[in-house]
């Protein structure tokens, strides 16, 4: 059930394709905004073609669409065409918040620059998501997710020595830089004066969120490396073998360490000096996993987790995204909404005992046209007529 949110009150202007625009601006609807999405009249957003559906893409309804946008109206406006910018500065002088993530650039050639924006509407927030931000070398250049993510040093971390370079398995350079446009959108709302251009680089968003391996190279002087599934920081903290298939233990302090091969019976490595401290065993790593799978491998993995955390060393099953969405743990905390026999995500957080949830299921393409443009003093005449010159 849709709850109000502490942002309702606050319209969004959703300029976005794709993903990163798209999932901030999903994320700021969810908080209680209005959102609504300005989409090319006849195409709309890229992703209204992408997902695993052929007929719901060929329909301008897929699943990539359906993933971020529920609960948003959808206008169409060329704002190539004269009478299409006039429009959505209309549009501009009811809203809080822009969201675009274009090139660098676009928004100037379409005279809807930040300026222009500005002076029409002096509290406008405009956030401005792209690849690498407003200004830099690279400005210029097209950023997909995965392109990201390779010159962000993410693959470079990601797998091990045999695999490395390794891309992420979803799109998390989008997913992240959207995010951080929300947090920094729902940050300038509360600013008095109201009134900001919010410059997001998703390059600069994934090495934000990289502290640990960033800081260990500018402060440690340690060149990053692809781990796999071993925690450098640590040992024995990764992916073990069991009797069935994988789990993960972390046994990152002493005690827990002790605990774990006591609860194996294996207190001799507990005695061995090649694990006696934290550093010996990172050091070890490799000898010690084997070690311990020798014992691991008696039981199932399920087995080992519920005992392993009823002692306090944290374990847990390895995971398809099916069996994740389908445990008690997640069907339990309602994080999958349904809209119109649309399953979806609802938000990550649960505020005050309740999880927000999209009111609506996501629009079809210029589903909103009538009541959002009659809201600004358009006849049906005059709407009909923008529609046959493809204004909207």
């Amino acid at each position: 059930m849709a709850i109000e949110g502490p942002l309702k009150g606050v319209r969004v202007l959703d300029l976005t394709n794709v993903l990163s625009g798209p999932y901030c601006c999903y994320q700021l609807g969810l908080m209680g905004a209005e959102i609504i999405k300005v989409e090319r009249p006849g195409t709309g957003d890229l992703a209204r073609n992408l997902g695993a559906d052929p007929a719901r893409n060929a329909a301008g309804m897929g699943i990539s669409f359906l993933a971020q946008n529920a609960g948003k109206s959808s206008v169409t406006l060329d704002l190539k065409q004269e009478a299409g910018r006039d429009i959505f500065l209309s549009l501009l002088s009811t809203a809080d918040v822009v969201v675009e993530n274009f090139r660098p650039g676009v928004m100037e050639r379409l005279d809807l620059g930040y300026d222009v924006l500005k002076a029409s509407r002096p509290e406008i927030i405009q956030c401005a998501i792209s690849g690498f931000g407003q200004t830099g070398p690279l400005r210029g250049d097209p950023a997909y997710d995965q392109i990201v993510q390779g010159l962000s040093g993410v693959m470079s971390v990601t797998g091990d020595a045999d695999s490395a370079p390794l891309r992420v398995g979803y799109p998390v350079a989008d997913t992240v830089a959207g995010m951080v446009g929300a947090f920094a959108i729902a940050a300038a709302l509360n600013a008095r004066p109201r009134g900001a251009f919010i410059d997001v680089s998703m390059m600069e968003a994934m090495l934000s969120t990289m502290g640990w391996v960033v800081s260990n190279h500018l402060i440690g002087g340690t060149d990053p490396q692809a781990n796999g599934n071993e925690n450098p920081t640590s040992a024995p903290s990764g992916t073990f073998q069991a009797q069935d298939g994988p789990l993960n233990i972390s046994a990152n302090r002493d005690e827990q360490w002790q605990a774990l091969a006591r609860h194996l019976g294996r207190t001799d490595l507990l005695e061995n000096p090649d694990y006696a401290t934290r550093e010996d065993r990172k050091r070890n790593r490799i000898a010690l996993r084997a070690e311990l799978e020798k014992t691991l491998r008696q039981r199932p993995a399920a087995d080992w987790v519920r005992s392993l955390n009823d002692l306090g060393v944290p374990s847990g099953a390895v995971w398809t995204v099916p069996q994740a969405l389908e445990s008690a743990q997640i069907v339990e905390r309602g994080l999958i909404a349904e809209r119109d026999g649309v399953p979806l995500t609802a938000s990550p957080i649960i505020m005050n005992g309740a999880r927000p949830q999209p009111d609506r299921a996501p629009p079809s393409l210029g589903a909103h046209n009538e009541t959002v443009f009659s809201e600004l003093g358009l006849t049906a005449e005059q709407i009909e007529g923008l529609r046959k010159s493809g204004v909207i």
